[in-house]
């Protein structure tokens, strides 16, 4: 397996959501951002699928150490030689390489969040700056993409990688419980009453509905306004992101649908719905 092959397997398996919106992107730009989707899995898979957190915290030095050998051109792990290969300027997206382990980092140190300004610094690192580097490089890949699109992209991308993250919460809020973390602030369960016991022993009531109502359409309005915020110039080459949001906002009203019964199950689409959701989004506009 090669590394490429490897990113593909890692982040983006046939069936996926990140699958159907790679394919959207120009043939010649899916190995890059496969490669970036594969970063980041990584990243998530270090500190949420590892128990102990000091052995997340090894881990997680552990890629600190590979990010930057990767910035100076002498990558080991398959993922780093991807980005090596295909990134470019890899000392410029260092930076942003660096912003995204922090994120992550975030779930080592912390499983709950006090208010929704809280939760929004690790929104930053896990969601907005991720967006912004897949925006970046899009518009740097596009055929009609400029230097001046690919330095704008964090007006907007930044946004749009929040809302994605508002609306992962929602379906992933059982799973996040059951791994010990809760993404939805405290001050939150408190106005609906609505405890992390509930959470945690899939405890459903009314309160809870009107928790994830108002956890759902936040996350969807969220999505709507970043939608609405990328410039018309730079639609086509944000084609992956925007099938991304799109699949997002279908989750949510399958989500909805089914009465937010999210604690005990993950309700996903089906791949035929994908392919027709990431399809349609990416050709609007």
């Amino acid at each position: 397996m090669n590394f490429d092959e490897y990113c593909l397997q890692k982040a983006a398996p046939p069936g996926s959501s990140t699958y159907y919106a790679l394919r959207q992107a120009p043939l010649a730009q899916q190995p890059l951002l496969a490669a970036l989707f594969a970063l980041r899995r990584e990243f998530e898979e270090t500190v949420k699928e590892t128990s102990d957190p000091t052995v997340g915290r090894t881990k997680l030095a552990w890629w600190q150490k590979e990010t930057a050998a990767l910035a100076a051109g002498s990558p080991s792990h398959p993922v780093s030689m991807a980005l090596a290969a295909h990134l470019g300027d890899v000392a410029a997206e260092y930076p942003a390489l660096q912003a995204l382990l922090a994120g992550f980092e975030m779930d080592l140190e912390q499983a709950r969040y006090l208010d929704f300004p809280n939760l929004r610094r690790y929104m930053d690192g896990v969601g907005g700056t991720f967006a912004a580097l897949l925006a970046r490089v899009s518009a740097k890949g596009s055929a009609k993409g400029s230097a001046q699109d690919a330095a704008q992209a964090q007006d907007w991308a930044a946004s749009l990688g929040h809302a994605l993250m508002l609306a992962q919460f929602v379906h992933e809020i059982g799973n996040d419980a059951r791994h010990g973390r809760i993404y939805v602030p405290i001050d939150e369960l408190q106005r609906y009453n609505v405890t992390a016991a509930d959470l945690i022993n899939r405890r459903y009531s009314d309160a809870f509905t009107q928790l994830m109502q108002f956890q759902t359409t936040r996350a969807r309005d969220a999505l709507h306004s970043a939608l609405a915020a990328i410039p018309a110039s730079e639609r086509r080459a944000q084609r992956p992101l925007r099938s991304l949001a799109a699949l997002s906002l279908a989750l949510l009203d399958e989500v909805e649908r089914e009465g937010y019964q999210v604690l005990h199950q993950q309700i996903v689409l089906t791949p035929i719905r994908k392919l027709w959701i990431a399809w349609r989004a990416a050709r609007r506009g």
